[in-house]
C-alpha cells in the first residue's frame, strides 16, 4: 500500500525541511538581519568580516556600483553629496513636511521633489546625487538588498520571506514606504511588526506570567515607547507613542553644536566634508563617554582649528532636554493605557542609544526599577523579528504567539458640515474591521464623495487627509432613504482599505489607502496634544455645526412642503410659519447653539398641524377609488 504525504493545510509535508526566513531591523543608523536555525536559538547573521551591524548608509559611486554599509560610511566625508545617511527619518515624507517641520533640518539643502510629476505636493523627498534624485525608499532598498544577500549566502539559498520591523509610531505612509523599499529589493514581506513588540518577543516575555511591559526604544533616529499587556501568550499593545525625529543622531548633533559654539563657527564655515567628520567624531565621543569621564574633541577645516575636552557631566547637560522628551512620551503612553509606572512588570531597553548611562538612569528613575539590558540593544529587535518570521513560515510549530499592535491615530470620514466621524479610534488593536452606516443628504442624490481622514480633532480642517473616492450609482431616493455601509479594514501591517456599499442595490466602491507621504512625528504629537487641549472647543464647534445642519435640513423640508401644499394653510398660519422660518434662518447664522435649537423647536411646533394635514392628504389620495375589501385584502388588487 502506498503511503501518502499528509500535512495540515499550509504546513510543510516534510517537517525536517525548514524554510529560509529572516527578521530585518531596518534602522536609521544601523541595520541587521537575523534568523532562527533549525533547533537553535535566534542569532544575527554577520558579514564576511564578522560584523553584525550594517551602517544604513549608501554611496552612489562614479562607476554606478553603489556602496552600502561601512564602505559607504567611509566615503561620507570624502564625497558627502553622493552619500546618503539617516534617510529613514525622511521615509514617507514630502517636501511640504520637511519645509514645515524644523525637526527635519538635517535633510540636505539640495532635497528635491522625488515625484515624476513636479506639481504633486505630496511627493516623497529625494536628494540629488550623481545617480539622479534618490528617495529614502530607493536608498532603503539598497540596504535591504545587501541584508538579503548576506542572509542568502549564510543560509544557502533564496529567502522565502522576511519580517521587517518599523517604529511603532510609523504612520500608514511610512509603513507603505517600507514595503515599497522591500519590493524594490526583491524581498517578500511576511509582515511588518513594531520594533518594541519584536523586542519583547526576543526577551522571551511571551513565556512569562501575565504582566504589563514597557518597551523603551531609542535608536539612532527614532524613539518609540510601547505599553504591552501579556496575557496567556498574547501580546496586546495597549498604547504607543514616540518621536520619529528623535534619537542618537540628535545626541551627536548636540555634541557637534557644542563644539561649533566653543570654536565660535558655524557648520557652513566648516563645509560639508569637515562637518561630516565632526559628526562622526561626535558619535565616537558619545560612545566613549559611556565608559570614560571625559573625552578629547577637535575640529578643523576651512581655516578652523579648535581642540578641547568634553566631560560626561557636560554631555549629560547637553542631552538632558532630549532625554526628558522621551520620558514625557513614556508618561503619555502610560496615561493612554490607564496605568502608572508601578504597574509595569518589566522595562525593556532597545536601541544603541540606550547604552548612554544617563538614559538608563532616567528610565530607571521613572519606572522605579532597573530596565532589562541583558540582550544586545542593537540586536534585540532583529532577533524578535526572526522569531516571528520563523513562526509565520511554519518552521516553529510548538511556539504560539499572537501580536496585537495598535493604531497610533484615529481614522474616519468627512460628514456634512466639515465634521469628522471616527470609524476606528486610536489605540485600537489591529488587524481590525469597523463599519458604520451613513445615508444621503439631498433628495435624488445618486453619488457620494468619501473623504478618509486621520486625526483626533472634530473638524476636517484639523485632521490629515488620507484619500478620497466616490460611490456612484446610488438609486435616486428621498434624502435619508439610502443605506450606505462604510467599512474600514486595517490589516496586520497597519495598512488601510476603505469600502462603501449601498445595501439596497449592492453598488460598491473601495480604495486602498497608499499615500506617498504621511505625518511627521512632531505632527502626530501635536495632533494628540491638540485633541486634548481643544477637546472642549471641538465639542462646542461640533454641536454648533450639527445644529446648523439640522436647521438647514428642516428649512429645506418646510419650504418644499409649502411650495407643494400651501393651500392646506390659511393666511395666518402661513404668516406664523414664515416668521419661524425667518427666525431659524437668522439663528443659523449665529454662533449660539441654544438659539438655533430653540428656533428649530419653534418652527417644528408651528408646522405640526401642517404636517398632520399633509399626512392625511397623502392617505386620502392613496385610498381614493379603492374598495374597503381591497384595503383589507391587498391581494384582490392584483
Amino acid at each position: 500500500m502506498a503511503l501518502l504525504k499528509i500535512s495540515e493545510p499550509g504546513k510543510s509535508p516534510m517537517p525536517h525541511q525548514f524554510k529560509r526566513a529572516v527578521g530585518i531591523d531596518l534602522g536609521t543608523t544601523n541595520s541587521l538581519v537575523a534568523t532562527v536555525p533549525p533547533g537553535k536559538s535566534p542569532h544575527v547573521i554577520v558579514d564576511a568580516q564578522g560584523d553584525a551591524l550594517l551602517p544604513s548608509v549608501v554611496h552612489y559611486a562614479e562607476d554606478q556600483i553603489n556602496l552600502v554599509g561601512q564602505p559607504a560610511l567611509d566615503m561620507s566625508i570624502a564625497d558627502p553629496h553622493n552619500t546618503l545617511a539617516s534617510f529613514k527619518r525622511w521615509m514617507g515624507r514630502s517636501i511640504d513636511d520637511i519645509q514645515s517641520d524644523d525637526s527635519y533640518d538635517y535633510v540636505r539643502p539640495d532635497a528635491v521633489d522625488g515625484s515624476p510629476d513636479a506639481s504633486k505636493a505630496s511627493a516623497l523627498v529625494a536628494v540629488h546625487t550623481r545617480a539622479g534624485a534618490v528617495t529614502a525608499v530607493e536608498a532603503s532598498a539598497e540596504v535591504l538588498k545587501n541584508l538579503a544577500a548576506r542572509a542568502e549566502s549564510a543560509l544557502g539559498g533564496q529567502l522565502q520571506g522576511a519580517v521587517i520591523t518599523v517604529p511603532a509610531y510609523f504612520d500608514d505612509a511610512q509603513r507603505q514606504a517600507t514595503k515599497d523599499a522591500a519590493m524594490l529589493a526583491g524581498v517578500n514581506v511576511l509582515r511588518l511588526i513594531n520594533e518594541p513588540t519584536a523586542a519583547a518577543v526576543a526577551y522571551g516575555l511571551d513565556k512569562a506570567d501575565d504582566r504589563y511591559i514597557a518597551v523603551y526604544d531609542l535608536g539612532g533616529g527614532t524613539f518609540d515607547v510601547s505599553i504591552l499587556q501579556l496575557s496567556e501568550g498574547v501580546f496586546e499593545v495597549l498604547a504607543t507613542g514616540g518621536n520619529a525625529a528623535l534619537g542618537g543622531d540628535d545626541f551627536d548633533r548636540a555634541i557637534a553644536d557644542w563644539v561649533l559654539a566653543q570654536a565660535a563657527v558655524s557648520a557652513a564655515d566648516l563645509g560639508p566634508s569637515a562637518y561630516r567628520q565632526l559628526l562622526q567624531e561626535s558619535r565616537a565621543a558619545k560612545q566613549a563617554l559611556s565608559e570614560h569621564r571625559a573625552v578629547g574633541l577637535a575640529v578643523a577645516g576651512n581655516g578652523v582649528d579648535w581642540a578641547g575636552e568634553l566631560s560626561r557631566q557636560q554631555f549629560e547637560e547637553l542631552i538632558d532636554g532630549l532625554v526628558e522628551q522621551t520620558l514625557a512620551g513614556c508618561k503619555v503612553s502610560l496615561a493612554d493605557a490607564d496605568l502608572v509606572p508601578s504597574d509595569i512588570g518589566d522595562v525593556v531597553m532597545v536601541g544603541g542609544s540606550t547604552r548612554v548611562p544617563r538614559v538608563r538612569e532616567k528610565v530607571a528613575l521613572l519606572f522605579g526599577q532597573e530596565p532589562k539590558i541583558d540582550v544586545d540593544p542593537d540586536q534585540v529587535v532583529a532577533l524578535g523579528a526572526a522569531i516571528q518570521a520563523d513562526m509565520l513560515v511554519g518552521n516553529n510549530q510548538e511556539r504560539e504567539l499572537l501580536l496585537l499592535d495598535v493604531l497610533p491615530l484615529s481614522l474616519g470620514i468627512e460628514t456634512m458640515g466639515g465634521l469628522v466621524e471616527k470609524i476606528i479610534h486610536r489605540n485600537t488593536s489591529i488587524p481590525c474591521t469597523r463599519g458604520q452606516e451613513f445615508t444621503t443628504y439631498k433628495d435624488g442624490q445618486t453619488a457620494l464623495a468619501l473623504h478618509v481622514l486621520q486625526g483626533e480633532r472634530e473638524r476636517v480642517a484639523d485632521c490629515r487627509s488620507l484619500a478620497r473616492f466616490e460611490l456612484r450609482g446610488i438609486p435616486a431616493m428621498v434624502a435619508g432613504a439610502a443605506h450606505i455601509q462604510v467599512t474600514f479594514d486595517v490589516d496586520a501591517n497597519g495598512m488601510l482599505e476603505v469600502s462603501a456599499c449601498e445595501t439596497n442595490t449592492g453598488v460598491a466602491a473601495s480604495i486602498k489607502v497608499q499615500p506617498s507621504y504621511g505625518l511627521a512625528e512632531s505632527q502626530i504629537t501635536a495632533m494628540l496634544q491638540a485633541s486634548h487641549q481643544f477637546a472642549r472647543d471641538d465639542l462646542e464647534v461640533r454641536a454648533l455645526i450639527e445644529q446648523r445642519i439640522e436647521a438647514e435640513s428642516l428649512l429645506d423640508a418646510v419650504q418644499a412642503a409649502l411650495q407643494a401644499d400651501r393651500h392646506l394653510l390659511d393666511a395666518s398660519e402661513v404668516q406664523r410659519i414664515d416668521s419661524a422660518i425667518t427666525e431659524l434662518a437668522a439663528a443659523a447664522k449665529q454662533d449660539e447653539v441654544v438659539s438655533i435649537k430653540d428656533a428649530i423647536a419653534r418652527l417644528g411646533h408651528q408646522t405640526e398641524a401642517f404636517a398632520a394635514r399633509r399626512m392625511n392628504q397623502s392617505i386620502k389620495q392613496a385610498l381614493q377609488g379603492r374598495h374597503i375589501d381591497a384595503i383589507a385584502d391587498p391581494v384582490q388588487d392584483d
